[in-house]
């Protein structure tokens, strides 16, 4: 039975657990004496060039002789630059290439203290930088235990009725991930975008098992994605029914991948076949162990606490819900994934391209003062790691709508015009990032009201 939100606001927490690892450069980091410690291997760090003059250094301790891979990436219009030191002498690697990512290996590096530099070749913004190396964290905390997936035991019998299309392997492959270290993929619709399977999914996965999702259609991703991630299999699930989602065959094959990825759709569909039953359990389990949980328009509108779900109704329209706080064609459900970081949050799709801004206003008056909207436009995806950190890739943009204490719902009335007052509104355009579990973001937003009253109902007029 689906929750069903109506009426009113629903007042939420985030909460999130202490961190080990930095995860956000932290100024003044200008000069190697004054560098962030605490890198962690393999974990993702956030930070900014500022300006012309700005450098940010980084330190960390390698325990053991091994190989040190830096990979920095960045927005489209900034070309940044890394470099590699010991604790003395010139750098021993860089990245000065106009690579994006820029990615280099130094083999076998002596174990004890490295630095790494962050300088600017042209312009300014943010990067995302993560340094994998052998040993300790740099934070005095430790890793998260390595977890192997090949705990499963052999491949349930396929139930009658169900559709599977194999691509690849049929054995379970057994990389080692990194329990607690999951990631989530949302992405808009329309055109996928290639580089967050390439660039975010794939090393990650390390060329595990990758599951596709639907109720219906072909398997038109294997071969695709199979391309862009290594996986040793691709495997989409045609799960129309309860019974199937309630099948050994389907917890198991959800459950031994690395990543699973829900096609577009019909997120209604998808919730009135699989809520409360063992897909939405195996799903958070291969978020828990380390694996990649994604999807793209449905399939990314159910990865939130919050889900718009049209069952039954026309789809929800900007100029017509803010004509009504309770228009029938909004219903909001709830209770099926629980992931921490989009505890307070609802997704929409396809934003920009089909003016889904008014609508995203009255879902986040809906959800209440602590709730927020993460939207994303056609052909783009936001990469959410662990520690937060959500990262824009593709052609579009991703927006964050949110309240803080100067927003004011002034009517939020069934049957009356929706009036919302100084909303926050983030745009991140691709290779800007948006931290999930604290809301921070290099990203100055603006302020969006929305009066029903008026045809012209955004303030300002182009809300994009």
């Amino acid at each position: 039975m689906k929750a069903n939100i109506l009426l009113g606001a629903v007042a939420l927490l985030l909460s999130s657990n202490a961190q080990a690892c930095l995860l956000q450069e932290s100024e003044s980091n200008n000069t190697e004496g004054t560098a962030d410690s605490g890198l962690c291997s393999n974990q993702q760090v956030t930070g900014a060039i500022g300006s012309s003059s700005d450098v940010d250094w980084y330190s960390f301790d390698s325990t053991s002789t091994g190989n040190i891979t830096v990979q920095l990436s960045h927005g489209s219009n900034a070309d940044f630059d890394f470099y590699l030191y010991r604790s003395s002498g010139s750098y021993i690697l860089s990245g000065q290439s106009s690579s994006n990512p820029e990615t280099a290996t130094y083999n076998a590096a002596a174990a004890g203290k490295h630095y790494v530099k962050v300088s600017r070749y042209s312009g300014t913004g943010n990067y995302q930088l993560k340094v994998t190396f052998q040993g300790a964290t740099g934070g005095g905390g430790t890793e998260p235990p390595p977890t192997t997936s090949c705990s499963y035991g052999s491949r349930p019998a396929k139930p009658s009725g169900l559709t599977t299309y194999l691509t690849g392997a049929s054995t379970d492959n057994c990389p080692t991930l990194t329990s607690g270290q999951g990631s989530l993929l949302l992405m808009g619709g329309g055109a996928d975008v290639d580089a967050a399977f390439s660039l975010r999914v794939s090393p990650q996965i390390k060329g595990g098992n990758v599951v596709v999702l639907r109720t219906s259609g072909t398997n038109a991703y294997n071969s695709y994605l199979q391309g862009l991630t290594n996986a040793a299999s691709v495997e989409t699930l045609i799960i129309d029914t309860t019974t199937k989602a309630n099948s050994a065959y389907v917890e198991w094959a959800i459950k031994a991948a690395e990543a699973v990825f829900i096609a577009g759709g019909d997120q209604s569909a998808y919730l009135n076949a699989w809520q409360g039953t063992k897909v939405a359990t195996a799903l958070e389990h291969v978020y828990g162990k380390g694996g990649v949980v994604g999807g793209t328009s449905a399939g990314n509108h159910v990865l939130g606490k919050f889900v718009y779900d049209p069952d039954g109704v026309a789809g929800a329209v900007s100029s017509e819900v803010v004509t009504n706080y309770c228009h029938n064609t909004i219903n909001i459900s709830t209770n099926f994934l629980n992931f921490p970081l989009l505890a307070n949050t609802i997704t929409d799709t396809h934003f920009r391209q089909r003016d889904r801004m008014g609508r995203s206003a009255v879902f986040q008056a809906k959800l209440g003062a602590s709730g927020r909207v993460i939207a994303v436009s056609e052909a783009t995806s936001l990469f959410v790691t662990a520690n937060g950190v959500g990262v824009v890739d593709g052609a579009s943009e991703v927006y964050v709508l949110r309240a803080d204490a100067q927003t004011q719902y002034t009517q939020i009335v069934c049957g009356q015009p929706v009036r919302i007052t100084d909303l926050l509104r983030y745009k991140l355009l691709p290779g800007d990032s948006y931290n999930l579990s604290n809301n921070t973001t290099s990203i100055a937003p603006t302020r969006l009201s929305i009066d029903g009253r008026s045809t012209s109902f955004y303030i300002p007029a182009s809300p994009y």
